[in-house]
């Protein structure tokens, strides 16, 4: 955990966030900010700071897997859904802990941004 990654606080209980699912090794919290209907934010428990510096597959699998299972949570899982994660400054990361995006709940246009 880093003190002053926003994620890395979420994860550990000191700042408040919806929690819509969790494992052992990740977690899922509603966006703020949402873009769609369905917007859930999926982290991993332990501070990597973007998809360029993972390096644990294990970890990685079940991210992914929470996301998938919060599309099924959330009723998008048969409808369709997008899982994005951005990666540094050009791509729209904005916060330097890795997360995936899970948006659905409406038609989503491509290409995005």
């Amino acid at each position: 955990m880093t003190d002053s990654c926003l994620f890395c606080r979420i994860a550990a209980g000191t700042l408040p966030a919806t929690i819509v699912a969790e494992n052992a090794h990740a977690m899922a919290f509603r966006d703020l900010h949402p873009q769609a209907p369905v917007h859930v934010l999926v982290i991993p428990r332990a501070h990597v700071d973007s998809l360029a510096a993972a390096s644990d597959a294990a970890l990685l699998g079940e991210t992914m897997a929470l996301a998938a299972e919060v599309a099924r949570r959330e009723g998008v899982a048969d409808s369709g859904y997008r899982v994005v994660t951005n990666v540094g400054r050009d791509g729209g990361q904005s916060v330097g802990h890795l997360h995936l995006h899970v948006l659905g709940g409406r038609p989503l246009g491509w290409p995005p941004g």
